[in-house]
Parts: structure tokens; C-alpha cells; sequence
């Protein structure tokens, strides 16, 4: 796969055909070359067939074995030059397709990546592959079809009509009504083989979803007995993927079949009005056989297209797909004016009567959520699950936007603030770490150059307890990480999110308990990290274990998306009727 040349760009505007085109449309160099490769792909074929028809009738007039030997190599050559402009012209189409879906692939990952995690939530990641890669193979391939065949084809053709209504008016006619007989059937079939193209489609995106679902849980599946219904699953989705394909398949093949039938007729035609007029005197032997030539080569565009129709219809469900993705539009909208958040120093955090609830569901998440939280402290986030903890702390980080109220961070309206600053200035660290199969080094900036300054990231790692990890490893900050590469631990992985972190040294961080899962060695290792990493900042402790909350200032607990009790944390444990100081006694927990 070639590289684009082209940076990928930010969608400015609602997504049309247009923006398709724009990526594949290549520069006008390439453009002028392709034009010459295709001109003479075209015109050196059909020159070879006036050759043809001159060596016969010189042969038949006794012309002398040089004259004939000569005209034969002048075919030889046309034939060879013919197929190199041929050659050229695939390698040309070859090499602007590519470069323009790669455009595309940029475009259409960014554009994925810059979606909500709504969007994200109803799709898998099996799905979005095959939608941001998938559909644009579709179209590369059918992009090298139409031009190679379908472009250069209806040159050849239209070249090869006006050359037989030139030698022999009545057989050239026939042929053109011929082809306009059987291109019309074909621009009729289209109506049944697109949409059994774009369901075929669908249904392979749906069986990659369904296998990365399967792959994504697959310890569980195991550990559970639950192989032989997912191996069901899988069968299903294939089944239907089958279904899809074979009736995709049928039509095409229909349509090949019946076109063969029709040019063997039509060819049978030619042939024998020919002969007619080879018996009335008005044509020559050599002429005949011209029009038999040009006869099979008309034939030759009209069973290319038919060949290249299951591209075309793949193409065409690509590009429907592709526009599609490219229409789904972010629900948190750019601010017009956006203001940076404070550059340094630790952030306040404010909820002003705040409410939300998804897009898609009526039903109210979080409802009248009021909260201040000073600079510098900590607030610990209590309650059971689905309480919607998690769900104020991704309004915190603004990957959605309240329904409702306002959420300040810094005293700012995160709705207008500059979303780069939001991501600098605001950290968060999960228990769920994701590794890339990358270095060190791109682990730790997450691919940002801007941050790859080598003795920052050392200092960091030892910041957090890793010098030792790195100074063991075979590369150092270039070791590779994931796959094949060297392992990670569960704490040493957590660790590295906590030096991504330290990175970007932001001025509030949401913390989702990352020491809930680990043993209790590497659990006080990373409770270290975590009064380091809070120290001058603000922090926001989603808290699953109660006993996490001895550093926190002020605890919010929350029931049923409210607030239900809000305080100083030394103030409600000791005040017994509090549900903080209740909850802490059914847990076992001093307080």
C-alpha cells in the first residue's frame, strides 16, 4: 500500500459526493499521464487490424514475401506497443488509486476517531474496520477497473464504430444499434445487482463485527463453556453473509452469461452480412476479415465491464457506506470562539445544576448535579453501579456535554473551550490501560511528537517508579511493547498511565481507582504514584473501594444520578447518621 502524499483534513462541512471525489481526484501531472498511457492503449489497437487487413489482401494479390514479412513485423510492433501502453496504463491507474484512497482512509479515521462515544458504543471496532478499509478496497479496485477498462474500453469502442462505419456503413450501423441494444440492458440490470451488492456488503461488515466481538471475549468464552454458542453465532452471521454474497454472485454471473449469448449472436450477424457483401463483390477478403477483428474487439470493452461489474457494485455500496459514515456528525459541536483553560496551576471544577441523558433515551442519567470543588482538592465519587459516577466524569472531560446546567472547569464553560487544551490540561487514568504494540517512547506520548523529548520521558518513568523497568529493557524507550514484543504487567502498565499523565503535567486528573484490580504489593507501589500525581492538582476519584478514600478533601455521593450527599470528607465520617459514615461501617472501614 502506498502512503498518501496528502495530510489529512478536518471535515469542515456536510459530507457529499463530492468529498469522495476530492480525495481521489488525483494532480494534473498524473492526470495528463494517465490521459497519454489510456490514448494510446486505445489508438495502437486500432491500428493492427488495418495491418491485418493489408497483409491478406497483398497475399492475395501476390505480393512478395519481404512486402508481406514487413507489414507482419509492423503488426508484431503495433501488438507490443499496444500491450506496453496497456501495461503502463494499469500501473499508472494502479498508483493514482492508491494514493487516493489512502487520502480517503485518512479521512475517513479521523473523522471515525472524532466521533462521540455514542457513535462508538453502537458499533464495534470489527465493523468500523471494515467500514474505514473495506469499502475503500471496494472503490481502489474499482477505481484501477474503470480506468483501465471501463475508460480506455469505451475509447476502444467508440474508436472502433467510427472505423467500421468508415469501411463499411451497413455493418458498422448494425453493430452501433447492436451495442446500444445490449449497453441499455446492462444500465437495466443495474437496478437489481447494486442493492444485492450493498447487502453483501453490510453483511460482511456485520460477520467482522460479530468475529471481534467473539475474539474481544474470547477468555471468557472459554473459561465459561460458551464456545459452542459463539461458534453458532459465527455460523449464523457467516450464513447470512453467504446468502447475501450468493445472490450478489447469481445476478453478476447472469449477467455475464447472457451478454456472451448475445455477442456470440451478434457476432454470427456480422459475419454472415459480411459474407454477403465479400459474394456481392463490394468486399474485399482482407476487409472481411478487418470487420471480424473489430467485431471481437467490440466485444472485448462490453465483457470487461460485465467482469469488472462486481467491483462496480462493491464500489458503488462503498461509496454509499463511506458517505454514510462520513454523515455522522459529532454531537459536541466546536465552540465558535474557543478560549484556552488556564495554562498552569491546578483547575477548580464546577457542576451547576447539571442534567443528561444519551441522545438516544429519554431517561435522565444525572439530574440537577451541583458540585464545587476548590483548586487543589480532591472530590471522591461514591455510589453503587450505574449510579452515574462514570457518567460525571466523562461530562468532566467533555466527551459529552450536559443536557442540562453548566460544567466549568477553571471557571470556564467547557462548551467554549478550546477542546487541545481541554485534552492538555485535563488527565485521566482508567483501570482498563491500553497498550499499543509500539515503543515505549510512543506509548508514553501516544504518537505526539511534540512530547517525545527523551530525558523528560526517563525522568518521568522514574517519577513513577519504572527507572528500573527501563533501564532493564533491550532498547530502552525504543523497546516495542503488545504483540510479540516484551510483556507488560498489569502494575506496570498502569504505571506507564500514570506517566502518560505526568506528561502533559495537567491541572485536573479523573482517577477510575486503577489499583482496584492488583495485588496488594503493586497496589501500594501505584498508591504512592497517585499522591504524587494529586500533588497541586485538582483530582476526581471515582472510588469502587471505599478504603481509596482516605486522600480525598470532599466526598459526593451519588444515587440514582443525584447527588444524595455532599461534604468534607473528616465531617461525614464522623457524623454517624450520614450515608458516607454508614457506608463506610458496612464496608469495614475506618474512619
Amino acid at each position: 500500500m502506498r502512503p498518501s502524499t496528502r495530510p489529512a483534513r478536518r471535515d469542515a462541512g456536510n459530507p457529499t459526493s463530492t468529498t469522495v471525489l476530492g480525495c481521489l481526484r488525483p494532480g494534473p501531472r498524473a492526470t495528463a499521464a494517465l490521459a497519454a498511457a489510456v490514448t494510446a492503449a486505445t489508438a495502437l489497437p486500432l491500428a493492427a487490424p488495418q495491418l491485418t487487413r493489408r497483409f491478406v489482401d497483398d497475399a492475395i494479390g501476390g505480393a512478395s514475401t519481404r512486402h508481406l514479412m514487413f507489414v507482419a513485423v509492423g503488426y508484431l510492433a503495433l501488438t507490443v506497443a499496444g500491450q506496453g501502453a496497456r501495461t503502463l496504463t494499469a500501473w499508472l491507474a494502479s498508483r493514482l488509486a492508491w494514493d487516493g484512497t489512502n487520502r480517503l482512509r485518512e479521512r475517513l479515521a479521523e473523522h471515525a476517531l472524532g466521533l462521540d462515544l455514542g457513535f462508538h458504543g453502537r458499533r464495534t471496532p470489527g465493523e468500523l474496520i471494515e467500514r474505514v478499509d473495506g469499502d475503500v478496497v471496494a472503490i481502489a479496485e474499482f477505481v484501477v477497473a474503470f480506468l483501465l477498462d471501463v475508460v480506455a474500453g469505451a475509447l476502444l469502442l467508440a474508436g472502433v464504430l467510427v472505423v467500421m462505419l468508415s469501411v463499411e456503413p451497413r455493418v458498422g450501423a448494425l453493430l452501433l444499434a447492436y451495442c446500444a441494444a445490449i449497453g441499455l440492458a446492462m444500465a437495466q440490470a443495474q437496478r437489481l445487482a447494486v442493492p444485492a451488492a450493498a447487502r453483501s456488503r453490510a453483511k460482511y461488515a456485520a460477520l467482522f463485527g460479530d468475529i471481534e466481538e467473539r475474539l474481544a471475549g474470547l477468555e471468557d468464552i472459554r473459561a465459561n463453556g460458551a464456545g459452542e454458542h459463539a461458534v453458532r453465532r459465527v455460523h449464523r452471521a457467516s450464513g447470512r453473509k453467504y446468502r447475501a454474497e450468493f445472490r450478489s454472485e447469481r445476478i453478476g454471473s447472469g449477467l455475464l452469461a447472457g451478454t456472451s449469448v448475445a455477442f456470440a449472436a451478434g457476432t454470427a450477424l456480422v459475419l454472415a452480412l459480411a459474407a454477403w457483401a465479400r459474394q456481392s463483390g463490394t468486399l474485399t477478403v482482407g476487409t472481411a476479415v478487418l470487420l471480424f477483428q473489430y467485431t471481437q474487439m467490440v466485444r472485448t470493452p462490453f465483457e470487461r465491464l460485465i467482469d469488472q461489474l462486481r467491483q462496480y457494485q462493491a464500489a458503488l455500496a462503498g461509496v454509499a457506506r463511506v458517505r454514510d459514515l462520513l454523515s455522522q456528525r459529532r454531537t459536541l459541536p466546536e465552540p465558535a470562539d474557543p478560549r484556552p483553560l488556564p495554562a498552569s496551576g491546578p483547575l477548580d471544577l464546577r457542576f451547576d445544576r447539571v442534567d443528561f441523558a444519551y441522545a438516544d433515551d429519554d431517561a435522565p442519567v444525572l439530574s440537577g448535579i451541583d458540585l464545587t470543588l476548590a483548586p487543589g482538592e480532591t472530590l471522591g465519587l461514591v455510589g453503587r453501579t450505574g449510579s452515574g459516577k462514570t457518567t460525571i466524569a466523562r461530562l468532566v472531560l467533555r466527551l459529552y456535554d450536559p443536557t442540562g446546567g453548566t460544567v466549568r472547569v477553571g471557571g470556564l464553560d467547557l462548551r467554549h473551550a478550546d477542546p487541545d487544551s481541554v485534552r492538555r490540561r485535563i488527565g485521566v487514568v482508567t483501570q482498563d490501560v491500553q497498550l499499543f504494540t509500539a515503543s515505549v517512547r510512543d506509548n508514553l506520548t501516544l504518537f505526539r511528537p511534540a512530547l517525545a523529548d527523551d530525558r523528560r520521558l526517563r525522568d518521568i518513568l522514574a517519577e513513577v517508579g519504572l527507572g528500573a523497568w527501563l533501564a532493564d529493557l533491550p532498547d530502552g524507550l525504543d523497546t516495542a511493547l503488545g504483540g510479540d514484543a516484551v510483556g507488560v504487567s498489569a502494575g506496570e502498565a498502569q504505571l506507564l498511565a500514570f506517566a502518560r499523565t505526568l506528561l502533559t503535567d495537567p491541572g485536573l486528573v479523573v482517577l477510575d481507582e486503577a489499583s482496584s484490580r492488583l495485588d496488594p504489593a503493586t497496589e501500594r507501589r501505584i498508591e504512592e504514584v497517585v499522591d504524587r500525581l494529586l500533588a497541586d492538582r485538582t483530582g476526581v476519584l471515582i472510588a469502587h473501594r471505599l478504603s481509596s478514600l482516605a486522600r480525598v478533601d470532599v466526598v459526593a455521593v451519588v444515587d440514582g444520578g443525584r447527588i444524595v450527599e455532599f461534604g468534607r470528607r473528616e465531617e461525614l465520617a464522623a457524623d454517624p447518621g450520614s450515608r458516607f459514615a454508614r457506608l463506610l461501617s458496612a464496608a469495614g472501614v475506618a474512619r
